[in-house]
């Protein structure tokens, strides 16, 4: 009898085991880490150098380094402020255009060694380092390929060099859960930027992390700053030919991705919560309201992207008060709209029927993307009596996607319909709230 327990039981294993082998895969596949980084879908930006106190966005990299004086710098603040936010993680500009270095860089003198803040003894870098390790935060860098202050710039040499400095950041300070390129040039007489060097010095020293830029190659820029992916957004691109920057493909396609693209690059939502990206003492009043966060949560999170959101320190080298609190509301509205599901399933394929008993009011679709981004269109119908009514409908899903009833739907089913599918698609999850 225990035997046939075991026979039994052993049966059920392999039967589970050929279902999961036989799930059929379509066109590119994310990486372990593209798919952790889809999880973690809302992490903060730090705009921070000498543009905090000059007033500019794009330094000219003429500036004297004493410039660059924070009075308070808390790096754990930050963290503090993010992780209370509901943010997964945090990304600082450690070079910005200007090419000052927020640490003591072998490669630069235009950095904080030469500057009076802290005796030349300062490292902004090192101490965000030290605090997200504190609150084990995951932590990603910008370093920008322009450089506005080296002598070199504008040289064949000039490659080397700046992949040394992608080295020793990473080497020092990482790993980095994300290396965030701009594809920013000084103009059409650059010579190219060498990408493949630059990634190398990534991957050696960071092998886990996502690569962000125009064209990836682990997710790309979504064509605006702001704060919206394309209704239908791919998580598909084709690179051949193209490079960040001028030579990146059209921000349409970008915004949109493309069906049949050949790698899997999903899309970053990149935006300021004030209109600048640095901190300055004018910008106070654009601080953007509880609304426009939830508009582009759905816009973005709801549109199969991640959002990185600016939250940019301020000439104390502190998170301001009121930005501290913007983020807190948005994290309470956030809390309070999805606290109460009122139905779910998982594991569907083309059709998936939920029983409500109260007015819903959004409805959450996940695919399983491990298996490729499979869904072109989808319908959600909801059973008002004795009828059917269709009360919204998509194209894509991808990571995830979010759909906000035009009002509340008050009906005993909802029901969602794959309507059209590259393959036979996988519904990982549908929420109902």
């Amino acid at each position: 009898m225990k035997h046939k327990k075991l026979l039994a039981a052993l049966a059920g294993i392999c039967v589970l085991a050929v279902t999961s082998c036989t799930e059929k895969t379509y066109g590119p596949l994310p990486t372990e880490d593209q798919l952790a980084w889809a999880d973690m879908e809302y992490y903060m930006f730090c705009h921070f150098g000498p543009n905090t106190f000059s007033g500019l966005q794009w330094g000219l990299g003429n500036e004297n380094p004493d410039i660059f004086n924070p009075t308070e710098l808390d790096c754990e603040q930050w963290v503090r402020t993010a992780k209370e936010a509901g943010m997964k993680g945090i990304i600082l500009t450690a070079k910005h255009h200007d090419g000052f270095c927020l640490w003591p860089s072998k490669y630069s003198t235009h950095t904080v060694a030469q500057s009076a803040w802290r005796d030349g003894k300062g490292d902004v870098v090192k101490e965000l380092r030290d605090a997200c390790d504190k609150y084990d935060f995951p932590m990603g860098v910008y370093i920008s390929p322009w450089d506005r202050n080296h002598p070199a710039y504008g040289t064949e040499e000039y490659n080397r060099i700046f992949a040394g400095t992608i080295e020793e950041v990473h080497k020092n300070y990482g790993p980095f859960f994300e290396q965030w390129f701009d594809g920013a040039n000084g103009g059409a007489d650059i010579p190219d930027y060498d990408w493949p060097l630059f990634h190398k010095a990534v991957y050696d020293n960071s092998p886990h992390a996502v690569i962000f830029s125009d064209v990836g190659p682990g997710c790309r820029w979504i064509g605006n700053e702001s704060g919206y992916a394309g209704e239908t957004n791919w998580c598909r691109l084709d690179v051949e030919g193209f490079a960040p920057g001028k030579q990146a493909p059209s921000q349409e396609i970008l915004n949109t991705g493309q069906s049949d693209g050949a790698e899997w690059i999903p899309g970053e939502v990149d935006v300021p919560i004030r209109a600048d990206w640095f901190y300055t003492t004018t910008n106070e009043s654009t601080l953007k309201s509880l609304d426009e966060l939830m508009e582009i949560w759905f816009s973005s999170v709801g549109r199969g992207s991640n959002l990185i959101l600016n939250v940019t320190p301020d000439q104390r080298g502190l998170i301001p008060y009121a930005d501290s609190v913007r983020l807190m509301e948005f994290k309470a509205a956030r809390d309070a709209y999805f606290a109460k599901p009122l139905a779910s399933c998982t594991g569907k394929s083309r059709k998936a029927v939920l029983k409500v008993k109260e007015p819903s009011k959004c409805i959450v679709l996940q695919e399983e993307i491990k298996y490729g981004q499979k869904i072109k269109a989808f319908t959600v119908e909801a059973l008002v009596g004795d009828n059917w009514q269709q009360v919204a409908s998509g194209t894509t899903v991808g990571h995830k996607r979010m759909l906000q009833f035009s009002s509340p739907v008050n009906a005993s089913k909802i029901k969602v319909t794959v309507t059209d599918a590259f393959a036979k698609p996988m519904l990982k999850s549908v929420t109902v709230y």
